[in-house]
């Protein structure tokens, strides 16, 4: 069910996308500087693409610059769970040592207790 209903709204995305690049289709001229700045530098960049195009491209961008935001906001999240992860990596070790170092439990239900789970 719910694979039919990702199917049905990805259909409608990409029909709305559809309309949109056929509604937009006149080719418009996309400079990277102005006229009098780039007279003077002597580099004239320009292209000419549709205008859906540009939106598509504007919205790609977006959502690129939007992720790498985020994934370099939650750096110090990721750095302290991992820093964690390996504490308690080290820590289930040294657990693991002593109770091996240690001698036979001298209560049967400590022993139940400390008897190491099945996986």
């Amino acid at each position: 069910m719910f694979r039919f209903l990702r199917y049905l709204i990805l259909a409608a995305v990409g029909l709305a996308l559809l309309i949109v690049a056929l509604a937009n289709r006149t080719p418009v001229l996309l400079k990277a500087m102005p006229d009098d700045l780039a007279a003077f530098l002597g580099v004239t960049w320009q292209l000419e693409l549709p205008v859906f195009m540009l939106l598509f491209f504007g919205i790609v961008a977006g959502v690129l610059v939007g992720f790498l935001w985020e994934w370099a906001r939650e750096h110090k999240h990721r750095a302290t769970a991992s820093t964690k992860s390996r504490q308690v990596t080290r820590l289930e070790r040294e657990l693991a040592t002593m109770r091996d170092a240690t001698s036979v439990p001298q209560d049967d239900v400590i022993a139940l207790l400390d008897r190491p789970r099945q996986k």
